[in-house]
């Protein structure tokens, strides 16, 4: 899970001052928001594909990966949700570093990323799934091979 991590070097967020774990959240705030607009991707292309499907097998196929889907849907909101709020906390501790206590917040900010990192690693396995599945449906969908075979 380690490969998946932001930070610069493996003890940064124990040594870094708190503008730059700012610096690092907000980094890590723009890449859910991208996530986020990925995913609006992947479910416009499955809402695409899944007009031109036939097969019963390939409609469980698409139903199981738009369930794994919404489960990535609900990890991504709940992790911007959580990272508003530890900037908010880190913007408190910037204006009053007494606010919070540091350690504390600092493994605080460690799990924090350790949920971005599974959320990666998670987001990636689901969408590499959605292309895969797409292009099965793609490759195997008779509807597909006629639009082919029309001319151009």
């Amino acid at each position: 899970m380690n490969a998946f991590r932001n930070r610069p070097k493996d003890n940064y967020i124990h040594e870094a001052d708190w503008d730059k774990l700012y610096v690092l959240t907000e980094h890590w705030k723009s890449d859910l928001l991208f996530f986020l607009d990925d995913l609006r991707f992947l479910h416009h292309l499955i809402d695409t594909y899944f007009l031109w499907i036939s097969k019963k097998e390939n409609i469980d196929m698409v139903r199981d990966i738009e369930v794994n889907l919404l489960e990535i849907d609900k990890q991504c909101a709940a992790l911007i949700e959580k990272t508003d709020k530890h900037l908010h906390h880190l913007a408190e501790l910037i204006d009053d570093p007494f606010v919070y206590v540091s350690d504390k917040f600092r493994n605080e900010h460690e799990i924090l990323e350790d949920e971005l990192a599974q959320f990666t690693k998670d987001f990636r396995a689901n969408r590499k799934e959605v292309f895969k599945i797409t292009e099965h449906i793609m490759d195997g969908e008779v509807f597909v091979r006629h639009l082919n075979m029309v001319p151009k």
